[in-house]
């Protein structure tokens, strides 16, 4: 073997093999710590973009579940405001019921219409104060609301809500369908008009059942549309991890063999170092 001391040609192989051994025992050593596999986009390029991509849609599935849990509340805002609108109309029927006895004085009437007519007055407040977040939900101003329901832009769902109002009862076709007269305009001060609020009555119960169904029905899709984004959330991060995440018993190995590399280079490359000292001894 030749011996050179301007060029010393195993020292510089040495250098860098020592070197790149550091590089790998640094990165296995940052990957550790962080968790991560890409840390910066040199790391895999490719790698990095799509792992963007999936962060992307998973901030929006879970922001797309928060609005789906907005909407499930305040649909049963609305629903027990309804509920409580079908236990006065049940009363305001018994009630008519009553005084269509004829064992009733008309006085004794004139008493019942007094609670009568103040239950009907009670539906029509409950409809102008139901909100959520100060929005109005079943008198008349809110009849739509449109749920973003997933992370892109067509993935809208609309929810309506009735005006639950006596005026908005009235109005409504399936009590036109009954034929009934108006809610509004019975009353209880005798046999007569008690006997005729009956109708009307079942009607707007009627009315208030089919909104309360479709409200249920609303809730249960949304609650359906939740768990599947739920489902969606945990896939698309699961595919995220194995792309970003660190393999630990990988990166533990890794680091574990550059720094058998590092001990053995620093050797190598002393060893290396010493051999020009060897020219001298030819000298001597």
């Amino acid at each position: 073997m030749s011996l050179r001391i301007n060029f010393n040609l195993s020292s510089l192989q040495s250098q860098r093999g020592l070197s790149a051994s550091q590089f790998s025992g640094s990165k296995a050593a940052e990957q550790l710590a962080t968790g991560l596999r890409i840390n910066r986009a040199s790391d895999d390029p490719a790698g990095m973009a799509v792992s963007t991509k999936l962060k992307v849609q998973i901030q929006g599935l879970n922001q797309a579940q928060r609005n789906v849990q907005d909407g499930i509340n305040t649909i049963s805002i609305a629903e027990g405001a309804l509920s409580q609108m079908h236990s006065i109309l049940a009363r305001m029927r018994e009630l008519a019921v009553q005084a269509s006895n004829d064992t009733l004085t008309n006085s004794d009437r004139v008493q019942t219409h007094a609670e009568f007519d103040a239950l009907r007055t009670e539906i029509t407040r409950i409809g102008d104060a139901t909100q959520y977040a100060s929005v109005p939900l079943l008198n008349g101003n809110a009849s739509a609301f449109n749920l973003q329901v997933g992370a892109n832009a067509p993935d809208l769902l609309v929810v309506s809500f009735p005006n639950a109002t006596v005026t908005g009862i009235e109005n409504d076709a399936a009590y036109a369908a009954t034929g009934a007269g108006a809610l509004s305009g019975t009353d209880l001060n005798s046999q007569a008009t008690a006997n005729a609020a009956i109708s009307p009555l079942d009607a707007a119960i009627e009315v208030i059942s089919g909104y309360r169904s479709a409200l249920g029905a609303m809730t249960n899709r949304l609650q359906s549309t939740s768990d599947s984004l739920g489902v969606t959330s945990e896939n698309v991060a699961a595919a995220n991890s194995r792309i970003q995440d660190t393999d630990m018993a990988a990166a533990m190995s890794e680091m574990v063999r550059s720094q058998i590399l590092q001990q053995a280079g620093i050797a190598v490359l002393a060893q290396a170092n010493q051999a020009p000292q060897s020219v001298l001894k030819l000298l001597q």
